[in-house]
């Protein structure tokens, strides 16, 4: 049995960070996040993306089915990205319900149930916030938005999962410790 580390949530709430953390600690692979990948191959900024449906579709879309490719036959990584994509495309796009049709999903979302799963949902703290040119419009609704559409889809599809509220870094790292640590299937810290 894998050990997969999932931090969820909306954008800059310090997912990648954590994601970052948990790699270096525990040695797990750290996936590549798929939707700054395609905003390069496709040589696109957030704000020029919102400025075209079709685009937006097609970029939502492939983003989840990356998603999705990207952890198939793996048993061990960390991600900072999950199914929260599904937020943006009910927020920004015409086809949410195309991409809730995707062949395979069923089977994704019962591996986020399985034992080896960690999942950890990153509360949105006005602390974490800031413009990198990549994420989405800093715009503390559209923050709260988005961290409320994944919460309701965490509880929709009954997924176990830890939440981190607390802004510091210090505290986010002891709680996701605390997980890790005394669970069967939790990682080996190195070194």
């Amino acid at each position: 049995m894998g050990r997969r580390v999932y931090f969820i949530g909306s954008h800059s709430t310090g997912k990648t960070t954590m994601s970052r953390y948990v790699h270096a600690k525990y040695g797990l692979p750290l996936l590549p996040e798929v939707a700054r990948l395609v905003l390069a191959e496709r040589e696109l900024s957030m704000k020029s993306l919102r400025m075209d449906l079709d685009v937006v579709n097609s970029f939502q879309k492939e983003i989840f089915i990356r998603q999705m490719r990207s952890e198939e036959g793996l048993d061990d990584f960390v991600s900072d990205r999950c199914f929260d994509n599904l937020a943006y495309a009910a927020q920004h796009s015409t086809i949410l319900k195309e991409i809730l049709a995707i062949p395979g999903l069923t089977e994704y979302l019962e591996r986020m149930k399985r034992p080896d799963t960690f999942m950890f949902f990153v509360r949105p703290s006005r602390e974490t916030m800031c413009e990198d040119g990549v994420r989405e419009e800093m715009s503390w609704e559209e923050v709260l938005r988005i961290d409320s559409m994944v919460k309701f889809m965490l509880e929709m599809w009954d997924i176990r999962y830890f939440q981190i509220s607390a802004a510091s870094m210090q505290e986010r790292a002891r709680l996701v410790d605390s997980v890790l640590s005394v669970s069967p299937s939790g990682p080996t810290i190195r070194g």
